[in-house]
């Protein structure tokens, strides 16, 4: 079994930042891509930001420059640091994971449970 735990979530005012964090824990052998979509109301779920293994990223245009991916491989988390949060990164953000489970022999994608991340104009 292979889960994954989102954090931090939360209210916050435009301008402000928020810290997202995902801890994936189980039967783990490797871990490939790791990354961050949200999903607002009434529209499809966007990546938002996506780091690999070697720690190489990419961003949507909406976050560039504000947000950042990061991931510490020993803990097996990723981070999402948001900053000068706008009123329309408002969503639900889900953690994304490409994991190897040491029970298999390729890899799976795995998803967190989301979590709500608010701003307030």
């Amino acid at each position: 079994q292979v889960q994954l735990v989102e954090s931090g979530g939360g209210l916050v005012q435009a301008g402000g930042s928020l810290r997202l964090s995902c801890a994936a824990s189980g039967s783990i052998f490797s871990i490939n891509a790791m990354g961050w979509y949200r999903q607002a109301p009434g529209k499809q779920r966007e990546l938002v930001a996506a780091i690999t293994s070697g720690g190489s990223t990419n961003y949507a245009d909406s976050v560039e420059g504000r947000f950042t991916i990061s991931r510490d491989n020993a803990k097996n988390t990723v981070y999402l640091q948001m900053n000068s949060l706008k009123p329309e990164d408002t969503a639900v953000y889900y953690c994304h994971c490409n994991i190897r489970p040491t029970y298999a022999r390729r890899p799976y994608d795995y998803w967190g449970q989301g979590t709500q991340v608010t701003v307030s104009s």
